[in-house]
């Protein structure tokens, strides 16, 4: 599993003027099960994206599809993590380990 932290590098103005295609690209990659929850930073200074892919190198491959990326609009840091815990509720988080 992955934590994806996109930073914005550019103007919100840029942001809007991709945001519905970026939106649409998050819906076919949960459609297709490789993320789990997305949002928001607070302030809006980018976003966070967890993440199911095969490998680091299937997520790059994943996320270049991006118009974010694309684009030049955001940076990408990319941490992996095994969860071994879970919130009730969220348990199927675990199998994806």
């Amino acid at each position: 599993m992955f934590i994806v932290s996109l930073t914005y590098i550019c103007d919100l103005s840029e942001i809007e003027r991709f945001l519905d295609e970026h939106v649409a690209y998050l819906k076919k990659e949960y459609a297709r099960g490789h993320f789990l929850a997305s949002g928001r930073k607070n302030p809006r200074t980018g976003g966070v994206i967890l993440a199911k892919a095969e490998s680091r190198a299937k997520l790059n491959t994943i996320l270049e599809k991006d118009p974010f990326h694309r684009e030049k609009l955001a940076e990408y840091d990319i941490q992996e993590f095994i969860p071994t815990m879970a919130a009730e509720g969220l348990e199927g988080l675990l199998k994806h380990v």
